[in-house]
């Protein structure tokens, strides 16, 4: 038996849906992931200054066990040469282990930035990105200009962008000034303008993803809303855009990901992300390979839960006929 089981959905159409363990494992790694993930911001966040847990930045569990444990058994490893290959590996295993519980409080206070960092920056960016891609399709000789916009910036390495905003322009010292920046929770100057950075880089890919949605619509609906008596603004607004931005959902899931392993990048600016925090760790103690692996667990955890809610969006925003892939399929038939 497979396990597949069929059931009516509210459409009335039947679909199959899969008792395979691999969603059950899936949503268990996320619940592992992110219940780890909330527990560490809320112990050093909270808890820790009104003086309940083990407090801000310290570790849930002692390290000291897991580093007997992989002492002893590379000992007995030792002693079994080529045989305890097998048993080397479980004394590889407690010893990550045991690098990982050194570094998860530092790991979860560098993945909030991360994801701070991202979610502000394709928020902000969408605001910039849709009136470029409007002018690109319908501006006239204003697209020249949101043409060069986008070329400029796309056809820019984003580190050099990120240097001309701290080092190369007044930003740094202006925010430095500013009330509160730097003080408390409020992050420096530099998490400020890797921000600003992130969302002019990634509004020129959005306006571009955006620029072929709404190609894809069909001239004759703005045609339509014409006919009915709405002007080209109304047109793009009320019967365009809505189409436009649900054919585009799938690229943002692109730039969503291109932008939470490419906020690697403002470490250069010295924003505390999670690259820069596990490099620095990394060079004190030089487990190298450990640390960097525990850093790509973080970044995928964070990378597939960015995925799935996107593919959610898409699902809940998605019309028959003209929402997302599988609906055009529904339209046609």
């Amino acid at each position: 038996m497979s396990g597949a089981e069929t059931t009516e959905s509210p459409t009335g159409r039947f679909r199959t849906t899969s008792a395979e363990p691999g969603p059950v494992l899936a949503v268990l790694a996320g619940v592992a992931f992110w219940g780890w993930l909330v527990t560490r911001w809320l112990n050093d966040w909270v808890l820790a200054r009104i003086g309940v847990g083990p407090g801000a930045g310290e570790n849930f569990v002692p390290r000291g066990p897991f580093d007997a444990a992989a002492a002893s058994v590379a000992d007995v490893s030792a002693g079994l040469g080529v045989v305890g290959l097998p048993i080397e590996w479980t004394a590889t295993l407690l010893s990550t282990v045991a690098i990982a519980i050194d570094l998860a409080p530092a790991l979860a206070g560098a993945a909030w930035y991360t994801i701070v960092l991202t979610s502000v920056s394709i928020i902000l960016g969408f605001f910039i990105a849709v009136p470029l891609a409007v002018l690109r399709v319908y501006g006239g000789p204003l697209k020249w200009l949101a043409l060069a916009y986008t070329e400029l910036i796309r056809g820019t390495p984003l580190l050099a962008q990120l240097f001309v905003l701290y080092y190369g322009l007044p930003l740094a010292i202006w925010l430095q000034d500013a009330p509160l920046v730097g003080y408390g929770s409020i992050p420096e100057q530099a998490f400020w303008i890797a921000i600003i950075g992130f969302t002019i880089n990634g509004s020129a890919y959005q306006a571009e993803y955006i620029r072929g949605a709404l190609e894809s619509v069909d001239e004759g609906q703005l045609t339509a809303a014409r006919a009915v008596g709405l002007s080209q603004y109304d047109g793009i607004r009320y019967v365009v855009l809505p189409q436009t931005l649900r054919y585009a959902i799938p690229a943002w899931t692109n730039e969503v990901v291109y932008l939470i392993k490419y906020s690697s990048l403002a470490a250069f600016i010295t924003v505390p992300e999670l690259y820069y925090v596990a490099s620095d760790i990394a060079a004190q103690t030089f487990e190298y390979t450990a640390i960097f692996g525990l850093l790509a667990v973080v970044y995928l955890g964070i990378v597939l839960t960015a995925t799935k809610l996107m593919d959610r969006v898409e699902s809940r925003v998605a019309v028959p006929g003209i929402g997302r892939a599988e609906g055009r399929k529904q339209g046609d038939a």
